[in-house]
């Protein structure tokens, strides 16, 4: 998915699981304009729960929960707000909250 940089939200192919959604990823608002990259899934995969994603940014990292992620498709994402508007991964996030996990992932990423 990641290497389609010419795709649009107009031609982002036919929906996709989160399960295949690859780092990289270009993410659109519901407007259309550029929201940024997938950097990370956020989920619970033996429960099959998705939790959200972390996108890259140009103001830095934020942070797109499940309801806020209209679609998941071959070639792109789109999500319910612009990122300027997303949150912003935090340790003032509660314990155990998909934002906090998160901000976890983001200070000891998993290699």
């Amino acid at each position: 998915m990641a290497e389609n940089s010419s795709a649009s939200p107009e031609d982002l192919g036919a929906p996709r699981s989160y399960l295949v959604l690859a780092p990289g990823t270009r993410v659109w608002d519901r407007s259309g304009d550029p929201a940024g990259t997938v950097e990370h899934v956020l989920a619970d995969e033996k429960q099959d729960i998705f939790h959200g994603l972390i996108l890259k940014t140009r103001d830095g990292n934020r942070f797109a929960s499940s309801d806020q992620v209209d679609g998941i498709f071959e070639r792109g994402v789109i999500v319910a707000k612009p990122a300027r508007d997303l949150a912003k991964p935090s340790d003032s996030a509660a314990a155990g909250s998909p934002l906090r996990r998160a901000w976890d992932w983001l200070i000891h990423p998993r290699k």
